[in-house]
C-alpha cells in the first residue's frame, strides 16, 4: 500500500492504438490520459505521488497484441493500473493477466463481453471496470431517437423502412442486431440488413445500391473506423435517397469530418460515451485544444480523461494505490470506484454493483445523475460543427433535415412544422 510519505511515481499503464485503423482514437485517448495526469499532478498527485504514464501501441489489437502489452506493463513496469480507450480485438483475453495481478483496469471497450466475465467469477475480476454501457444499448437507443425524430415532429419519415449495414467486428454486429431487434418494438420494419460487410473497407458502392433498392427512410452503418465511414458517406451523396443516415462512433472525429469533407453535412452519430458540451465540458475542450491544437478531438480524449480523474479521486479515497500483488489494497481502491458516483465531463459515471460497467442514461436509468448519457450529434454548419440534439436534459440544438434531401420532402417536413 502506498503511504502518504512516499514521493515516487505511480505507473499507470494504456494500452492505445498509435498505429492500425484505430489511430485516430489511440492518439485522443493518449492526450485525454496526459492531460489528467498533468491535473492531477498539478493537485499534488495521488497523496502526494505523482501519476506517471506509460504506453504500449496496440496497434490493430490482436490478442497476442493486447496481452503482451498488458503483461509488459504489469511485470516489466509494475503498472498500480491499466487505464485504456478501447481494444476490441482481444475479446477479454487481457482480463486473466489483469486477474492474476490483482490491480486495477478501467476501459471502454464497449462489449458485453465484459458483463459474461465479470459476472462468471465476479471474485476474480473485481478489478475489472468499463466505464461506459455495453454496446448492446446503442441498437435499443437509436431505434429510440428516431422514433422521438418522429413522434415529435421534427422529422416526419417517408416511410417506416429502415436499412442496416455492419462491419465484421462483432462489436459492430451486435449493435446491429440490436437495432434489428428494437426496430420491430418500435413498429419499424427493416428492409435491408442487417448486411455484414467484411472490413475494413473504403469501398461501398455495391452496398449503396442494394439500399437504394430497398427505399429505407433510416440508413445505419454500425462500423466505425473513421476513414471507411467517410467513404461510405461521400459515396451515399453521390446519388443519395431521401433517408437519414447514422454512423456509429467514428463520425465523432475531427477527421471524419477531414476527410468526408461537404459530403458530412447532416449526418447523425451517437455515442454512449461522449463529450457533453455544457459548462464543464466545454471548459474541459477549451484545456484540451489549448494543449493539443484544434484538429485535437475532446469528444474521444474525454474517454481517458474521466477514467484516470476517477481512478485518482477512488484509490486517495481508498488511501493509496497497490502494484501486481496488491490485492488487498486494489480490493479497496475497487470498492471506492463502485461506490464513488463520478460527474465527469462525459457525464455520470456511476459502476453497476454487480457487472461492473457504466450505467446507461436514458436507456437503463431516467436519473441523469446516475447514468452516463447516450449522446446523439449532427453535424451541421457546413459539417465542422457536431450539435447535440439528444437527449435532454443535455441537447443544445434541433435537429434539421440534411441537405441530400429532396427539394419536395423538405417542403414537407416544413409545412409539418407549422402551427
Amino acid at each position: 500500500m502506498s503511504m502518504t510519505s512516499d514521493t515516487s511515481p505511480i505507473p499507470i499503464g494504456s494500452i492505445v492504438p498509435l498505429s492500425g485503423p484505430s489511430t485516430a482514437d489511440g492518439i485522443e485517448f493518449r492526450n485525454g490520459i496526459i492531460l489528467a495526469a498533468e491535473e492531477i499532478n498539478a493537485q499534488g498527485g495521488i497523496l502526494g505521488r505523482p501519476v506517471k504514464p506509460i504506453f504500449i501501441d496496440s496497434n490493430r489489437q490482436s490478442a497476442d497484441m493486447i496481452l503482451g502489452a498488458t503483461r509488459r506493463l504489469l511485470h516489466e513496469f509494475g503498472c498500480h493500473a491499466i487505464i485504456c480507450g478501447y481494444n476490441i480485438g482481444p475479446q477479454n483475453s487481457e482480463y486473466e493477466a489483469i486477474a492474476d495481478a490483482g490491480v486495477i483496469y478501467i476501459h471502454t471497450n464497449t462489449l458485453v463481453q465484459h458483463h459474461d466475465t465479470v459476472l462468471s467469477n465476479r471474485d476474480r475480476y473485481f478489478g475489472c471496470f468499463m466505464s461506459d454501457p455495453p454496446e448492446y444499448w446503442y441498437g435499443q437507443g437509436f431505434v429510440k431517437f428516431i422514433t422521438w425524430l418522429k413522434d415529435t415532429g421534427q422529422w416526419t419519415p417517408r416511410n417506416n423502412r429502415m436499412a442496416i449495414v455492419s462491419g465484421s467486428k462483432p462489436y459492430s454486429i451486435v449493435i446491429a442486431n440490436a437495432m434489428a431487434s428494437a426496430a420491430r418494438e418500435f413498429g419499424w420494419v427493416v428492409s435491408y440488413g442487417p448486411k455484414i460487410v467484411s472490413t475494413p473497407t473504403t469501398e461501398w458502392s455495391s452496398t449503396i445500391e442494394q439500399i437504394r433498392a430497398a427505399d429505407p427512410a433510416v440508413i445505419a452503418n454500425t462500423h466505425f473506423y473513421v476513414g471507411d465511414l467517410a467513404s461510405f458517406q461521400r459515396q451515399f451523396v453521390e446519388r443519395p435517397v431521401d433517408a437519414l443516415v447514422y454512423l456509429q462512433y467514428g463520425a465523432m472525429h475531427e477527421a471524419f469530418s477531414a476527410t468526408a469533407g461537404p459530403a458530412a453535412e447532416g449526418i447523425i452519430v451517437g455515442t454512449v460515451i461522449g463529450l457533453i458540451p455544457d459548462a464543464l465540458g466545454n471548459a474541459f475542450a477549451k484545456r484540451y485544444y489549448e494543449r493539443f491544437g484544434e484538429d485535437s478531438t475532446p469528444n474521444v480524449g474525454c474517454q481517458t480523461y474521466s477514467e484516470l480523474h476517477h481512478y485518482a479521486l477512488a484509490a486517495a479515497a481508498a488511501g493509496g494505490t497497490a502494484g501486481p500483488g496488491g490485492f488487498e489494497q486494489n480490493r479497496k481502491v475497487a470498492e471506492r470506484l463502485r461506490s464513488i458516483v463520478f460527474r465527469s465531463v462525459a457525464g455520470a459515471i456511476c459502476y453497476h454493483p454487480v457487472w461492473q460497467s457504466a450505467i446507461p442514461f436514458p436507456n437503463q436509468t431516467n436519473d441523469p445523475s446516475l447514468g452516463m448519457p447516450h449522446l446523439f450529434f449532427q453535424l451541421q454548419n457546413k459539417s465542422r460543427q457536431r450539435v447535440l440534439i439528444a437527449p435532454d436534459p443535455y441537447r443544445v440544438g434541433r435537429f434539421k433535415l440534411p441537405p441530400w434531401f429532396s427539394a419536395e420532402l423538405k417542403q414537407s417536413s416544413a409545412k409539418a412544422e407549422e402551427p
